[in-house]
């Protein structure tokens, strides 16, 4: 039974091409070739071959050590071949070993550095701020209420801000809830002013130690971020003393994505 080389190729898994580099190497010969019309011919016995090739090949063999196997009558490597390839193997081995655990030690160094860029011990002085504070339905309206309320009213009363901007809100409510949130928003200003119905003017007193930690994403995330933050907190040794401060530094009036949005989360804090 003869196979043409492209039906061999498809019996063996093995390319057309690498057929044809084989038989260039005198690795593996077309058993027959037409010589009218340069057709090749495979055998049976020849995917026997095939086979022991692609086998020997998985082992380590280089394709010369395997056409001087494949010219001997066993076909097959004697122990002390096979026993070389194992002590080969395991200098591989040994390499790549090595070679893992210096990755390992650089990923570990890497996430150190970026755990410590975005988590950060900082003290927060005193400050003067604009505060308004309501119920909304959820931090959807956050934004609208910052653009249509309290910026007209904080520019009417002649407000002005501090550079650069500090703004930021609080939460007042005992347990968390995702609609009919109890939120204090401030921005911070350079002098007292005059309170109105919207507008309260306070001065808040410094935090000696506040974990920071920066947030990238939209505000759905925030939660996962408080959970990633108090874990940090609790692991060294820190408890909370103070109300949480969200501040607001890229967001939708400035970044059209929200995976660039950028919020930082303060906790006052004092050590154990």
């Amino acid at each position: 039974m003869k196979f043409k080389i492209g039906e061999f190729s498809c019996l063996t898994g093995v390319t057309v091409k690498t057929l044809r580099y084989y038989e260039q190497f005198e690795l593996l010969v077309p058993d027959e070739v037409d010589e009218w019309t340069g057709y090749r011919y495979y055998n049976v016995a020849q995917m026997q071959t095939m086979s022991q090739i692609r086998q020997l090949k998985a082992i380590g063999f280089s394709l010369e050590e395997i056409r001087d196997l494949l010219e001997k009558d066993t076909h097959k490597p004697s122990i002390s071949q096979l026993e070389e390839k194992i002590r080969q193997c395991n200098i591989r081995l040994n390499k790549l070993l090595n070679q893992r655990a210096q990755l390992m030690q650089i990923v570990d160094s890497q996430k150190q550095m970026n755990e410590m860029e975005k988590i950060t011990i900082q003290s927060l002085p005193e400050i003067i701020v604009a505060s308004h504070r309501r119920i909304i339905a959820n931090f959807s309206e956050l934004g609208p209420l910052c653009v249509n309320v309290i910026g007209p009213e904080m520019y009417r009363l002649g407000c002005k801000c501090s550079q650069p901007g500090y703004c930021f809100s609080i939460e007042h409510g005992d347990e968390y809830t995702p609609t009919n949130v109890d939120i204090e928003y401030f921005e911070q200003v350079e002098e007292m002013g005059q309170d109105s119905s919207i507008i309260k003017f306070k001065k808040l007193p410094a935090v000696s130690t506040a974990v920071c930690m920066k947030c990238y994403g939209p505000y759905e995330k925030l939660y996962d971020h408080y959970v990633e933050l108090f874990k940090y907190i609790e692991q060294h040794g820190y408890h909370k003393i103070g109300k949480s401060r969200t501040c607001y530094v890229d967001g939708a009036w400035n970044q059209e994505d929200p995976d660039k949005w950028l919020t930082i989360i303060q906790v006052p804090v004092e050590k154990e």
